[in-house]
């Protein structure tokens, strides 16, 4: 029983399995974060342009740790490095809990191994990052008041105040969904053809 249980908990090999994909993880983030300040429906579709990109990653992360809290974990070394980089904000801290709690509940209950429950935990997780742009609908004036402050130009701030309309928040929400599945899709395939041949799953 005690060699069981000791099989479900993140060991030292693990920890530095979730950092790694973690990382690279965070630097497909990173990258459309970025591309997200040259026009707002870049920053708007942010969420899905990473979900789409950055299934391998993750998923192979799944597929190396198929224990809990490995979601959870590489949530909060996202929030930590976005924290450090000064781009932390409290609405993507309770998106990112919500997203990582779902994803290691869908885990749990799918055994860990399975693909359709890892797909399901990819696209929690991926709904995390829709904290990013959700404050310029939660706390519109607050928001694009604090922007303005810290030096967007006037012509970004007109146009988001343009295209952040509801409609534009069904496809906030939707686009990580879509691209999370896509992503996964395209990760199993690779899987096959590639990843399994080398051993590395």
């Amino acid at each position: 029983m005690l060699q069981s249980n000791s099989k479900k908990v993140l060991k030292g090999k693990d920890l530095i399995t979730i950092g790694i994909f973690s990382a690279i993880y965070f630097v497909i983030n990173f990258i459309f974060m970025l591309m997200g300040g040259l026009h707002p429906l870049m920053w708007i579709l942010m969420p899905g342009f990473i979900a789409l990109f950055s299934g391998i990653p993750f998923m192979l992360m799944c597929a190396k740790v198929q224990k809990f809290g490995s979601v959870l974990l590489m949530g909060l070394i996202t929030g930590l490095i976005y924290f450090v980089t000064g781009q932390f904000t409290v609405i993507i801290l309770v998106t990112f809990v919500i997203a990582c709690g779902l994803g290691e509940l869908f885990r749990a209950l799918t055994g860990y191994g399975s693909f359709l429950g890892n797909t399901a935990a990819f696209v929690c997780f991926s709904l995390g990052m829709t904290g990013s742009p959700l404050p310029v609908w939660l706390m519109r004036d607050e928001f694009l008041a604090q922007i303005a402050e810290q030096g967007m130009p006037e012509d970004y701030i007109a146009t988001l105040e343009a295209v952040s309309s509801p409609t534009m928040l069904i496809v906030l929400i939707a686009a990580p969904i879509v691209g999370a599945v896509i992503g996964a899709v395209i990760t199993k395939a690779m899987f096959k053809k590639h990843f399994e041949k080398a051993g590395i799953v």
